[in-house]
């Protein structure tokens, strides 16, 4: 069975990209492989833990769309910004798609859009708002990050947490354990910016889901928009994501949509053998 496997695959191209990045080894990584046909999820899982990166993408060609599907080391997830991002960048980049065409993905969120606007790709998502929780998870919130929180909410995939600066932000060394036992997907820290060239600042940890921080986080931001939009007053913001990493993201909010822009660079190519 394993043979197989391996002549299955044999000379299957998987290239990883960096995400929110405009030079290599900035942003989050992600890798991309485009299959002939659909894989098991077992197998598609199996590669995404040999990649250990917050997320690898498997694309399926669908007439003129494609198929994609997200995995973390551990788990299969339901959106994913930055791989989506990737992914749409390898079908431009390799001419499998025009420079003017948008990429269409059917996803276990919805059918998803891409486009090129000069230099930056922007993804329209469905918006995933923050609403106002009972914070009867508030002691283990506060404990976890080890930082006074102002406020608290909850989306279908993760706790969003409101902290008082950008410094308490940068500074937040987490409980990952206690993180991990929230019952989310992962955890939104964010705050106000204190500089000029963007408005908002966040951190996303998600140790349930096998990744402890992720560098840069496109589906946070279908949250982010909408909470800094509502307290800014502008429907067009620029968040930073404070990770090691670090990286921009433009959002844009339209009703219950948010188009996330963002950037990316190839900085690898392989095969499966």
């Amino acid at each position: 069975m394993v043979e197989e496997c391996l002549m299955d695959t044999m000379g299957l191209a998987i290239t990883q990209v960096d995400a929110f990045a405009d030079k290599p080894f900035t942003g989050n990584p992600a890798a991309v492989c485009i299959l002939e046909q659909p894989r098991d999820e077992a197998w598609m899982q199996l590669v995404a833990r040999e990649m250990n990166l917050s997320e690898t993408a498997f694309l399926v060609k669908r007439d003129q769309d494609y198929d994609l599907r997200w995995f973390t080391p551990m788990v299969e997830v339901d959106l994913c910004g930055h791989a989506t991002l990737a992914s749409a960048h390898i079908l431009w980049e390799q001419g499998r798609l025009g420079a003017e065409e948008a990429a269409r993905f059917h996803t276990r969120s919805g059918v998803l859009i891409a486009r090129r606007t000069g230099n930056w790709i922007e993804m329209d998502f469905p918006a995933t708002p923050a609403e106002p929780d009972t914070a009867h998870e508030l002691d283990v919130l506060g404990s976890a990050l080890k930082t006074n929180i102002k406020n608290v909410g909850r989306t279908r995939f993760d706790y969003l947490v409101e902290v008082e600066s950008e410094d308490a932000v940068r500074s937040l060394r987490p409980d990952f354990a206690k993180i991990g036992l929230l019952g989310t997907r992962g955890l939104i820290v964010t705050s106000r910016s204190a500089g000029a060239d963007h408005d908002y600042v966040s951190r996303f940890f998600a140790p349930g889901a096998g990744v402890d921080e992720d560098p840069v986080t496109g589906s946070t931001h279908c949250c982010l928009g909408p909470y800094w939009s509502e307290r800014l007053g502008r429907n067009s913001l620029i968040g930073y994501q404070a990770s090691a990493r670090g990286g921009y993201v433009r959002t844009r909010c339209e009703g219950d949509r948010v188009f996330v822009s963002g950037q990316a660079i190839t900085v690898m190519r392989g095969e499966l053998i």
